[in-house]
C-alpha cells in the first residue's frame, strides 16, 4: 500500500493506473464495515484508494468533533490486510489549502432538511463540502459508501449530479455489515460502556419490526410501539421515521407502490447511533 499526504503526490500517482479507481472516503476509526467496501472494490477489479480524513465542517456539535475516535496506526494495519492499494492521509491544509471558510458549498435542497438535517443542521453541506473536495482530488471511477449512511448516500448522489460527475463517477452503496446481534457496525460504536454496547442492538430490533408489520399495523402504531421501546431501554430516540427510499420523503404510512426506508437516530448515553432498513415494495 502507498500512502501519500499531499493532493499533487496522489493525484500525480492515480493519473497513471491502469486499472479504474475504486474510491473509499473515510474519517478513520476503521471497522469491518469500511474493510468491506475495500473487498468489493477489489472484488469489481478495482484500483482501491482509501482516505482518512476527519473533516471538521461536518460536526455540528464541537464535543461530538473532539471525541471522534482517531487509531490511525490500527487502521493503516487494517488497510493493509483488506489489501487497500493506496491511502491519501490529508491534514487539513491538504484538503482545504484556502481555509474551510473557501471551500465550496452545494445545496442539497430538501435531501439535507429532513431527518439527519433536521438534527444537525449544518451537517450534510460539510459532508458536500469535503466529499466535493476529495472527489476533484481523487477522480475517482467508483465511489464506494455504505448503506448505514443512507442520507448521507442520497446526499452524494445529489453532489455528483450538481458537480456534473454523474457521468465520471458512478456511486455504489454496499450493504450494511452488522455485528452479530445485528448492530450496525460504525465507528462511534466504541465509545459504548460494555452494559450500553449490551443495549444497543434494540435499534435493529426496532427496524425488524418496521419491516416485518407491514401490512398488519398502520406505521404510525409501530411507530409508537418503537419509540416507547427504545425509552424503556435507556435511550433517547431523535426520529424513527419511514420515507420513500429514492426521495426520502417522509410518509405517514406504509406504501408498498414504492420502495421505503426505515430509519432510526437515537442517542445512548453520549453516543448517537443511526441505523435503517430498506422495505421493497410489492409486486404489482
Amino acid at each position: 500500500m502507498v500512502i501519500f499526504r499531499k493532493a499533487d503526490d496522489v493525484q500525480q500517482y492515480l493519473s497513471k493506473a491502469e486499472q479504474p479507481v475504486g474510491y473509499i472516503p473515510t474519517m478513520g476509526a476503521l471497522h469491518a464495515g469500511h474493510t468491506s467496501l475495500i473487498g468489493q472494490a477489489r472484488a469489481d477489479g478495482r484500483l482501491t484508494v482509501c482516505s482518512i480524513f476527519i473533516n471538521p465542517t461536518q460536526f455540528n456539535d464541537p464535543e461530538d468533533f473532539r471525541l471522534y475516535p482517531i487509531s490511525t496506526e490500527a487502521d493503516i494495519a487494517l488497510l493493509l490486510q483488506a489489501g487497500c492499494d493506496v491511502l491519501f492521509l490529508p491534514d487539513e491544509h491538504a484538503v482545504y489549502p484556502q481555509g474551510t471558510g473557501m471551500a465550496t458549498s452545494y445545496n442539497f435542497g430538501a435531501l439535507e432538511s429532513v431527518l439527519e438535517g433536521a438534527q444537525r443542521p449544518g451537517h450534510f453541506r460539510g459532508v458536500g463540502q469535503v466529499v466535493g473536495r476529495l472527489l476533484e482530488i481523487i477522480r475517482p471511477r467508483y465511489l464506494y459508501m455504505g448503506q448505514k449512511d443512507f442520507q448521507q448516500c442520497r446526499v452524494i448522489g445529489k453532489l455528483l449530479e450538481l458537480m456534473g460527475r454523474d457521468g465520471e463517477t458512478e456511486l455504489i452503496v454496499c450493504p450494511t455489515v452488522r455485528e452479530d446481534d445485528g448492530l450496525a457496525m460504525s465507528s462511534r460504536n466504541r465509545r459504548l460502556t460494555e452494559p450500553q454496547r449490551a443495549l444497543a442492538s434494540v435499534i435493529y430490533q426496532c427496524l425488524v419490526s418496521i419491516q416485518s408489520k407491514v401490512g398488519s399495523l398502520p406505521f404510525a402504531v409501530v411507530q409508537k410501539e418503537c419509540m416507547e421501546l427504545l425509552k424503556q431501554k435507556g435511550f433517547d430516540p431523535e426520529y424513527v421515521e419511514l420515507a420513500d427510499a429514492e426521495t426520502l420523503e417522509l410518509l405517514p404510512d406504509y406504501d408498498m407502490s414504492r420502495k421505503m426506508v426505515a430509519l432510526i437516530a437515537a442517542r445512548l448515553g453520549k453516543v448517537r447511533l443511526i441505523d435503517n432498513m430498506l422495505i421493497e415494495p410489492t409486486e404489482a
